[in-house]
């Protein structure tokens, strides 16, 4: 059975659910950062995942790409699966700004988490629904 990774259920937020992910919004207002988490248990990497869900992971990942693409015109998309201290498997999809604190480094561990209010992070997961529908 699918339960989400603690770390995950106290950092984010749900946006929706795809097919195969659930797409969460990190509760960080200092970048428009979407974490997808494959609802499969006992994935740790991409190579866990069967061909089937390689496959739709990769459309998903697109899909919320260019939605952010859309929704914040980024200077450039990050994605990246790393896990080192999630072990269960995400995928992290990171809208950056050459303006942004971090830039161009990546943006872990740079600077602390500033969740979002909540109306700034209701506003930001609708706004996210709506450019996903």
């Amino acid at each position: 059975m699918f339960a989400l990774h603690p770390i995950l259920e106290k950092d984010t937020v749900e946006i929706t659910r795809l097919p195969l992910c659930r797409v969460l919004l990190m509760r960080d207002k200092t970048y428009p950062w979407v974490i997808l988490v494959p609802e499969r248990e006992g994935l740790r990497d991409l190579d866990d995942l069967k061909p089937r869900d390689m496959i739709q992971a990769t459309a998903e990942i697109d899909h919320v790409s260019k939605a952010m693409k859309t929704l914040y015109a980024p200077d450039k998309m990050n994605v990246a699966a790393l896990g080192n201290v999630v072990e269960q498997l995400h995928i992290h999809v990171i809208a950056r700004f050459k303006t942004d604190p971090a830039w161009p480094a990546p943006v872990w561990g740079k600077f602390p988490a500033e969740d979002y209010g909540d109306a700034a992070r209701d506003a930001a997961v609708k706004a996210l629904k709506i450019a996903l529908a």
